[in-house]
């Protein structure tokens, strides 16, 4: 989570370039197991640091960054809403 407790990034290319190098290196970690042994392992909590955490929260980013600016929460009197 960033500062203002949103998932979201500055911008959609910036979000999906950081889950591009995340996966990559998780998926990589497994595929080098063979070639490289436990070491590659190391190559795991890289690409969960680039998803800021888990892939589940990158997911969650993905879909803020790509609705900021269209969808805002207007909360009145306790009742919250969506609005365009």
């Amino acid at each position: 989570m960033n500062g203002n407790g949103s998932f979201a990034s500055k911008s959609v290319p910036r979000h999906v370039a950081r889950g591009v190098i995340g996966f990559g290196l998780i998926v990589g970690a497994f595929a080098l197991l063979p070639l490289v042994g436990l070491w590659s392992l190391a190559l795991a909590p890289v690409g969960l640091l680039a998803l800021r955490g888990c892939p589940v929260c990158w997911i969650l980013g993905l879909i803020e960054t790509v609705s900021r600016g269209r969808l805002q929460r207007e909360c009145v009197d306790g009742v919250c809403q969506l609005r365009t």
